[in-house]
Protein backbone atom coordinates (compact mmCIF):
# COMPACT_ATOMS: atom_id res chain seq x y z
CA UNK A 1 0.00 0.00 0.00
CA UNK A 2 3.33 2.16 0.38
CA UNK A 3 2.55 5.51 -2.07
CA UNK A 4 -0.54 3.68 -3.48
CA UNK A 5 -3.07 6.63 -4.49
CA UNK A 6 -6.71 5.15 -3.72
CA UNK A 7 -9.84 6.78 -3.92
CA UNK A 8 -12.20 5.76 -1.49
CA UNK A 9 -15.44 6.18 -2.38
CA UNK A 10 -18.73 6.98 0.02
CA UNK A 11 -22.21 5.73 -1.06
CA UNK A 12 -25.19 6.26 1.23
CA UNK A 13 -25.36 3.61 3.05
CA UNK A 14 -25.47 3.37 6.93
CA UNK A 15 -22.26 1.08 6.46
CA UNK A 16 -20.46 4.23 5.73
CA UNK A 17 -19.52 4.67 9.26
CA UNK A 18 -16.70 1.98 8.55
CA UNK A 19 -15.20 4.31 5.88
CA UNK A 20 -13.94 6.12 8.47
CA UNK A 21 -11.54 3.56 10.09
CA UNK A 22 -10.81 2.24 6.50
CA UNK A 23 -9.67 5.40 5.87
CA UNK A 24 -7.57 5.59 9.08
CA UNK A 25 -6.42 2.06 8.04
CA UNK A 26 -4.94 2.93 4.94
CA UNK A 27 -2.83 6.15 5.66
CA UNK A 28 -1.20 3.98 8.13
CA UNK A 29 -0.06 1.92 5.79
CA UNK A 30 1.00 4.88 3.83
CA UNK A 31 -1.22 5.04 1.09
CA UNK A 32 -2.72 8.37 -0.18
CA UNK A 33 -5.96 9.04 0.25
CA UNK A 34 -8.82 11.05 -1.71
CA UNK A 35 -12.77 10.88 -0.47
CA UNK A 36 -15.20 11.12 -3.07
CA UNK A 37 -18.45 11.09 -1.51
CA UNK A 38 -22.18 11.03 -2.84
CA UNK A 39 -24.66 13.39 -1.76
CA UNK A 40 -26.49 10.49 0.04
CA UNK A 41 -23.78 9.36 1.97
CA UNK A 42 -23.10 13.15 3.40
CA UNK A 43 -26.62 12.37 5.33
CA UNK A 44 -24.33 9.39 6.94
CA UNK A 45 -21.11 10.97 8.13
CA UNK A 46 -20.03 14.05 7.06
CA UNK A 47 -17.40 15.15 4.71
CA UNK A 48 -15.44 16.98 7.70
CA UNK A 49 -14.61 13.63 8.99
CA UNK A 50 -13.35 11.84 6.05
CA UNK A 51 -11.48 15.28 5.53
CA UNK A 52 -9.97 15.24 8.95
CA UNK A 53 -9.06 11.34 8.52
CA UNK A 54 -7.28 11.86 4.90
CA UNK A 55 -5.58 14.89 5.50
CA UNK A 56 -6.99 15.73 2.13
CA UNK A 57 -10.12 17.52 0.32
CA UNK A 58 -13.12 15.67 -0.03
CA UNK A 59 -14.97 15.93 -3.29
CA UNK A 60 -19.01 15.84 -3.08
CA UNK A 61 -19.90 18.04 -6.29
CA UNK A 62 -19.51 17.17 -9.59
CA UNK A 63 -18.73 21.25 -10.49
CA UNK A 64 -17.86 22.75 -7.74
CA UNK A 65 -17.08 26.66 -8.45
CA UNK A 66 -14.33 26.98 -5.60
CA UNK A 67 -12.59 24.58 -7.14
CA UNK A 68 -10.05 25.84 -9.91
CA UNK A 69 -10.98 24.00 -13.61
CA UNK A 70 -14.13 22.16 -12.78
CA UNK A 71 -12.67 19.05 -14.21
CA UNK A 72 -11.84 17.06 -10.97
CA UNK A 73 -13.33 13.70 -12.68
CA UNK A 74 -10.56 13.77 -15.20
CA UNK A 75 -7.68 14.83 -12.78
CA UNK A 76 -9.00 12.32 -10.63
CA UNK A 77 -9.68 9.49 -12.84
CA UNK A 78 -5.73 9.76 -13.75
CA UNK A 79 -4.42 10.52 -10.43
CA UNK A 80 -5.80 6.85 -9.00
CA UNK A 81 -3.58 3.87 -8.48
CA UNK A 82 -6.79 2.07 -7.76
CA UNK A 83 -10.29 3.05 -6.49
CA UNK A 84 -12.20 1.41 -3.76
CA UNK A 85 -15.89 2.01 -2.90
CA UNK A 86 -17.22 1.33 0.40
CA UNK A 87 -20.05 0.86 1.01
CA UNK A 88 -21.64 0.51 -2.13
CA UNK A 89 -25.18 0.45 -2.37
CA UNK A 90 -27.72 -1.63 -4.91
CA UNK A 91 -28.11 1.82 -6.72
CA UNK A 92 -24.76 2.72 -6.86
CA UNK A 93 -24.08 -0.89 -8.53
CA UNK A 94 -26.48 -0.14 -10.99
CA UNK A 95 -25.00 2.79 -12.40
CA UNK A 96 -21.88 1.19 -12.53
CA UNK A 97 -23.28 -1.25 -14.76
CA UNK A 98 -25.04 0.52 -17.13
CA UNK A 99 -22.54 2.97 -17.47
CA UNK A 100 -24.78 6.03 -16.07
CA UNK A 101 -22.41 9.32 -15.19
CA UNK A 102 -24.35 11.44 -13.12
CA UNK A 103 -22.47 12.83 -10.21
CA UNK A 104 -18.98 13.12 -9.25
CA UNK A 105 -18.06 9.24 -7.91
CA UNK A 106 -20.39 7.55 -10.67
CA UNK A 107 -18.20 9.98 -13.48
CA UNK A 108 -14.76 9.22 -11.90
CA UNK A 109 -15.23 5.49 -12.56
CA UNK A 110 -16.31 5.82 -15.69
CA UNK A 111 -13.49 8.02 -16.60
CA UNK A 112 -10.86 6.30 -15.05
CA UNK A 113 -8.61 3.40 -16.31
CA UNK A 114 -7.99 2.40 -12.91
CA UNK A 115 -8.85 -1.15 -11.53
CA UNK A 116 -12.24 -0.63 -9.54
CA UNK A 117 -13.28 -2.85 -6.34
CA UNK A 118 -16.74 -2.28 -4.82
CA UNK A 119 -17.34 -3.08 -1.09
CA UNK A 120 -21.42 -4.14 -1.16
CA UNK A 121 -23.66 -3.28 1.90
CA UNK A 122 -27.26 -3.90 1.47
CA UNK A 123 -29.89 -5.32 3.13
CA UNK A 124 -30.20 -9.09 2.04
CA UNK A 125 -33.59 -8.79 -0.24
CA UNK A 126 -31.62 -6.39 -1.94
CA UNK A 127 -28.17 -7.94 -2.22
CA UNK A 128 -30.34 -11.75 -3.47
CA UNK A 129 -32.54 -10.11 -5.83
CA UNK A 130 -32.16 -11.04 -9.30
CA UNK A 131 -31.24 -7.70 -11.05
CA UNK A 132 -28.51 -7.18 -8.39
CA UNK A 133 -26.83 -10.42 -8.99
CA UNK A 134 -26.85 -9.86 -12.42
CA UNK A 135 -25.26 -6.72 -12.22
CA UNK A 136 -22.68 -8.53 -9.58
CA UNK A 137 -21.85 -10.81 -12.28
CA UNK A 138 -21.84 -8.25 -15.47
CA UNK A 139 -19.13 -5.61 -13.04
CA UNK A 140 -17.03 -9.44 -12.50
CA UNK A 141 -16.81 -10.04 -16.54
CA UNK A 142 -15.74 -6.34 -17.03
CA UNK A 143 -12.84 -6.85 -13.88
CA UNK A 144 -13.66 -5.56 -11.13
CA UNK A 145 -13.25 -6.84 -8.09
CA UNK A 146 -15.81 -7.57 -5.16
CA UNK A 147 -15.15 -7.64 -1.83
CA UNK A 148 -17.65 -9.17 0.08
CA UNK A 149 -20.72 -8.91 1.60
CA UNK A 150 -20.69 -11.40 4.36
CA UNK A 151 -23.34 -12.31 6.58
CA UNK A 152 -24.17 -10.69 10.00
CA UNK A 153 -26.91 -8.67 11.74
CA UNK A 154 -28.30 -5.48 9.39
CA UNK A 155 -29.08 -2.76 10.24
CA UNK A 156 -32.97 -3.56 9.50
CA UNK A 157 -32.49 -6.20 12.21
CA UNK A 158 -32.60 -9.09 10.55
CA UNK A 159 -29.48 -11.39 9.14
CA UNK A 160 -28.42 -12.46 6.37
CA UNK A 161 -25.97 -12.15 3.42
CA UNK A 162 -25.81 -8.43 2.88
CA UNK A 163 -23.30 -6.66 5.59
CA UNK A 164 -20.13 -4.49 4.47
CA UNK A 165 -16.81 -6.93 5.65
CA UNK A 166 -15.65 -4.98 8.33
CA UNK A 167 -12.40 -1.80 7.35
CA UNK A 168 -9.97 -4.71 8.92
CA UNK A 169 -10.82 -7.44 5.88
CA UNK A 170 -11.06 -4.48 3.47
CA UNK A 171 -7.54 -3.96 4.00
CA UNK A 172 -6.24 -7.42 3.57
CA UNK A 173 -8.10 -7.27 0.12
CA UNK A 174 -7.12 -3.95 -1.06
CA UNK A 175 -3.15 -5.03 -2.14
CA UNK A 176 -4.73 -7.94 -4.55
CA UNK A 177 -5.91 -4.97 -6.91
CA UNK A 178 -2.45 -4.50 -7.87
CA UNK A 179 -1.47 -8.30 -7.76
CA UNK A 180 -1.01 -9.88 -11.18
CA UNK A 181 1.27 -13.20 -10.96
CA UNK A 182 2.03 -12.69 -14.74
CA UNK A 183 5.53 -13.10 -13.00
CA UNK A 184 5.59 -15.51 -10.61
CA UNK A 185 8.61 -17.73 -10.31
CA UNK A 186 10.66 -15.16 -12.35
CA UNK A 187 13.75 -13.67 -11.34
CA UNK A 188 14.25 -9.80 -12.51
CA UNK A 189 16.94 -7.35 -11.50
CA UNK A 190 16.39 -3.87 -11.92
CA UNK A 191 19.08 -1.20 -11.39
CA UNK A 192 17.87 2.60 -10.38
CA UNK A 193 19.41 5.83 -9.64
CA UNK A 194 22.66 7.66 -10.15
CA UNK A 195 25.71 6.35 -9.37
CA UNK A 196 28.66 8.79 -7.42
CA UNK A 197 32.12 8.50 -9.02
CA UNK A 198 34.52 10.18 -6.50
CA UNK A 199 36.85 12.86 -7.21
CA UNK A 200 38.22 12.81 -3.52
CA UNK A 201 36.77 12.57 -0.17
CA UNK A 202 33.79 14.96 -0.54
CA UNK A 203 33.19 15.16 -3.94
CA UNK A 204 32.02 13.09 -6.61
CA UNK A 205 31.09 13.33 -10.55
CA UNK A 206 27.29 12.06 -10.34
CA UNK A 207 23.92 13.01 -12.60
CA UNK A 208 20.43 14.27 -11.91
CA UNK A 209 18.56 10.52 -11.37
CA UNK A 210 16.37 10.75 -8.86
CA UNK A 211 15.97 6.65 -9.24
CA UNK A 212 11.95 6.86 -9.08
CA UNK A 213 11.59 5.36 -12.61
CA UNK A 214 13.47 2.50 -11.26
CA UNK A 215 11.88 1.64 -7.77
CA UNK A 216 8.74 1.94 -9.31
CA UNK A 217 9.36 -0.76 -11.79
CA UNK A 218 10.52 -2.71 -8.97
CA UNK A 219 7.31 -2.57 -7.38
CA UNK A 220 5.75 -3.25 -9.72
CA UNK A 221 7.36 -6.56 -10.31
CA UNK A 222 6.76 -7.34 -7.30
CA UNK A 223 3.33 -6.74 -7.89
CA UNK A 224 3.17 -8.88 -11.08
CA UNK A 225 4.88 -12.23 -9.01
CA UNK A 226 8.84 -11.73 -9.63
CA UNK A 227 11.42 -12.36 -7.19
CA UNK A 228 13.02 -9.02 -7.58
CA UNK A 229 15.94 -7.64 -6.62
CA UNK A 230 17.15 -3.76 -6.40
CA UNK A 231 20.46 -2.86 -7.43
CA UNK A 232 20.34 0.69 -6.57
CA UNK A 233 22.52 4.05 -6.51
CA UNK A 234 22.42 6.94 -3.93
CA UNK A 235 19.10 7.59 -3.36
CA UNK A 236 16.53 8.70 -0.95
CA UNK A 237 13.64 6.43 -1.71
CA UNK A 238 12.28 3.99 0.18
CA UNK A 239 12.73 0.21 -0.72
CA UNK A 240 9.63 -1.19 -2.13
CA UNK A 241 7.47 -3.79 -0.22
CA UNK A 242 8.98 -7.99 -0.49
CA UNK A 243 12.04 -6.35 -2.77
CA UNK A 244 15.37 -7.54 -2.21
CA UNK A 245 17.49 -4.31 -2.35
CA UNK A 246 21.54 -4.13 -2.31
CA UNK A 247 22.92 -0.24 -1.72
CA UNK A 248 25.91 0.63 -4.26
CA UNK A 249 27.87 3.83 -5.00
CA UNK A 250 30.02 3.96 -7.84
CA UNK A 251 29.45 2.17 -11.20
CA UNK A 252 32.69 -0.50 -10.21
CA UNK A 253 30.45 -1.02 -7.31
CA UNK A 254 26.69 -1.11 -9.32
CA UNK A 255 29.03 -3.87 -12.33
CA UNK A 256 29.81 -6.01 -9.04
CA UNK A 257 26.36 -5.98 -7.78
CA UNK A 258 25.11 -7.34 -10.92
CA UNK A 259 27.56 -9.51 -11.79
CA UNK A 260 26.93 -11.14 -8.12
CA UNK A 261 23.13 -11.33 -8.65
CA UNK A 262 22.84 -11.98 -12.46
CA UNK A 263 22.60 -15.87 -12.32
CA UNK A 264 19.20 -17.61 -13.03
CA UNK A 265 17.99 -14.09 -13.85
CA UNK A 266 14.94 -14.13 -16.13
CA UNK A 267 14.89 -10.27 -17.13
CA UNK A 268 17.57 -7.29 -16.27
CA UNK A 269 16.06 -4.23 -16.76
CA UNK A 270 18.63 -1.09 -16.53
CA UNK A 271 17.25 2.05 -15.47
CA UNK A 272 20.26 3.25 -13.33
CA UNK A 273 21.69 6.37 -14.70
CA UNK A 274 25.40 5.04 -14.83
CA UNK A 275 28.54 7.35 -15.14
CA UNK A 276 30.26 6.44 -18.36
CA UNK A 277 33.67 8.03 -16.85
CA UNK A 278 35.37 8.26 -13.48
CA UNK A 279 38.22 10.16 -12.41
CA UNK A 280 41.39 8.19 -13.01
CA UNK A 281 42.78 9.08 -10.12
CA UNK A 282 41.05 9.78 -6.63
CA UNK A 283 42.90 12.75 -4.26
CA UNK A 284 42.89 10.91 -0.74
CA UNK A 285 42.55 14.52 0.09
CA UNK A 286 40.09 17.32 -0.41
CA UNK A 287 41.14 19.53 -3.42
CA UNK A 288 42.10 22.68 -2.03
CA UNK A 289 41.11 25.85 -4.39
CA UNK A 290 44.28 27.34 -4.79
CA UNK A 291 44.45 27.43 -8.32
CA UNK A 292 41.85 28.79 -11.10
CA UNK A 293 41.56 25.51 -13.06
CA UNK A 294 41.13 22.11 -12.00
CA UNK A 295 41.59 19.38 -14.44
CA UNK A 296 40.48 16.08 -14.04
CA UNK A 297 41.71 12.73 -16.42
CA UNK A 298 38.83 10.74 -16.58
CA UNK A 299 38.39 7.09 -17.77
CA UNK A 300 35.75 4.50 -19.23
CA UNK A 301 33.75 2.60 -16.30
CA UNK A 302 32.55 -0.73 -16.49
CA UNK A 303 29.76 -1.40 -19.05
CA UNK A 304 27.21 -3.22 -17.36
CA UNK A 305 25.01 -3.51 -20.39
CA UNK A 306 27.19 -5.11 -22.45
CA UNK A 307 28.67 -7.30 -20.62
CA UNK A 308 25.45 -8.69 -20.05
CA UNK A 309 24.87 -8.65 -23.74
CA UNK A 310 27.44 -11.04 -24.63
CA UNK A 311 26.35 -14.02 -21.94
CA UNK A 312 24.88 -17.10 -24.25
CA UNK A 313 21.56 -17.59 -23.15
CA UNK A 314 21.57 -14.47 -20.87
CA UNK A 315 18.91 -12.45 -19.57
CA UNK A 316 16.13 -10.73 -21.64
CA UNK A 317 17.61 -7.25 -21.34
CA UNK A 318 16.09 -4.22 -21.38
CA UNK A 319 17.57 -0.80 -21.73
CA UNK A 320 16.67 2.90 -20.59
CA UNK A 321 17.82 5.84 -22.94
CA UNK A 322 17.77 9.12 -21.24
CA UNK A 323 18.40 11.50 -23.94
CA UNK A 324 18.05 15.10 -24.48
CA UNK A 325 17.90 15.62 -27.83
CA UNK A 326 17.34 13.26 -31.41
CA UNK A 327 15.51 10.98 -29.51
CA UNK A 328 14.37 8.45 -31.36
CA UNK A 329 17.93 8.23 -33.56
CA UNK A 330 20.01 7.91 -30.49
CA UNK A 331 17.86 5.27 -28.77
CA UNK A 332 18.39 3.55 -31.79
CA UNK A 333 21.61 3.41 -31.90
CA UNK A 334 22.23 2.30 -28.23
CA UNK A 335 19.71 -0.47 -28.65
CA UNK A 336 22.06 -2.26 -31.64
CA UNK A 337 25.41 -0.96 -29.97
CA UNK A 338 24.82 -3.13 -27.00
CA UNK A 339 22.74 -5.21 -28.76
CA UNK A 340 19.45 -5.36 -26.15
CA UNK A 341 16.31 -6.79 -26.68
CA UNK A 342 13.97 -3.77 -25.89
CA UNK A 343 14.53 0.02 -25.11
CA UNK A 344 12.37 2.66 -23.56
CA UNK A 345 13.62 5.96 -24.38
CA UNK A 346 12.55 9.26 -22.63
CA UNK A 347 13.38 12.82 -22.96
CA UNK A 348 15.08 14.53 -19.99
CA UNK A 349 16.54 17.77 -19.12
CA UNK A 350 16.10 20.71 -16.87
CA UNK A 351 12.60 20.29 -15.03
CA UNK A 352 12.27 17.38 -17.53
CA UNK A 353 11.79 13.58 -16.09
CA UNK A 354 14.07 13.33 -13.47
CA UNK A 355 12.82 13.83 -9.84
CA UNK A 356 9.45 14.07 -11.66
CA UNK A 357 6.47 11.77 -10.45
CA UNK A 358 5.88 11.39 -14.24
CA UNK A 359 7.34 10.18 -17.31
CA UNK A 360 6.27 9.44 -20.83
CA UNK A 361 8.13 7.17 -22.85
CA UNK A 362 9.04 5.03 -26.62
CA UNK A 363 9.23 1.49 -26.53
CA UNK A 364 10.66 0.10 -29.37
CA UNK A 365 12.87 -3.57 -30.34
CA UNK A 366 15.55 -3.98 -33.02
CA UNK A 367 12.79 -4.67 -35.53
CA UNK A 368 11.44 -0.77 -35.16
CA UNK A 369 8.43 -2.16 -33.11
CA UNK A 370 7.10 1.38 -31.43
CA UNK A 371 4.78 1.55 -27.93
CA UNK A 372 4.08 4.85 -26.85
CA UNK A 373 2.82 5.49 -23.47
CA UNK A 374 1.85 9.41 -22.89
CA UNK A 375 3.06 11.33 -19.90
CA UNK A 376 1.24 9.41 -16.78
CA UNK A 377 2.35 9.07 -13.03
CA UNK A 378 5.50 6.94 -13.28
CA UNK A 379 3.84 3.94 -10.49
CA UNK A 380 1.22 3.49 -13.27
CA UNK A 381 3.49 3.79 -16.15
CA UNK A 382 5.35 0.75 -14.82
CA UNK A 383 2.62 -0.93 -14.43
CA UNK A 384 2.09 -0.66 -18.16
CA UNK A 385 5.69 -1.40 -19.29
CA UNK A 386 5.68 -4.75 -17.10
CA UNK A 387 2.23 -5.55 -19.18
CA UNK A 388 3.97 -5.04 -22.70
CA UNK A 389 7.03 -6.63 -21.06
CA UNK A 390 4.70 -9.57 -20.58
CA UNK A 391 2.74 -9.31 -23.58
CA UNK A 392 5.68 -9.54 -25.86
CA UNK A 393 6.73 -12.52 -24.02
CA UNK A 394 3.07 -14.31 -24.18
CA UNK A 395 2.25 -14.32 -20.13
CA UNK A 396 -1.39 -14.63 -20.11
CA UNK A 397 -3.16 -14.84 -17.03
CA UNK A 398 -3.76 -18.04 -15.40
CA UNK A 399 -2.05 -19.99 -18.77
CA UNK A 400 1.45 -21.00 -19.23
CA UNK A 401 3.90 -19.03 -20.48
CA UNK A 402 3.55 -19.31 -24.36
CA UNK A 403 7.52 -18.24 -24.57
CA UNK A 404 10.23 -19.75 -22.49
CA UNK A 405 13.40 -18.55 -24.15
CA UNK A 406 15.00 -15.63 -25.31
CA UNK A 407 14.55 -16.38 -28.97
CA UNK A 408 11.32 -16.98 -28.94
CA UNK A 409 10.97 -13.57 -26.93
CA UNK A 410 12.59 -12.02 -29.75
CA UNK A 411 10.14 -14.04 -32.18
CA UNK A 412 7.76 -12.37 -30.42
CA UNK A 413 8.97 -8.92 -30.81
CA UNK A 414 8.23 -9.38 -34.74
Amino acid sequence: MQNKNIILGITGGIAAYKSAELTRLLRIQNAKVRIIMTQHAQEFITPLTMQTLSGNTVYTKMFDQSLEANLEHIELARWADAIVIAPTTANFIAKLTYGIADDLLSTVCLATTAPIAIVPAMNKEMWNSTITQKNIVTLKERGMLIFGPTCGKQACGEVGLGRMLEPQQILELIPSIFSTKIFSGKKIIITAGPTREPIDPIRYISNYSSGKMGYALAEAAQEAGANVILISGSTNLATPTKVNRINTQTAEDMYQAVMREISGCDIFIATAAVADYRPKNISPQKIKKNTTTVALELQPTPDILAEIASFKNGPIIIGFAAETENLLENARKKLIDKNLDIIIANQVGYNLCFDSDENSVVIFSKNNKLIELPRMQKTKLARQIMRIISSLQGFEKNNSPKHHTMESFRQALK
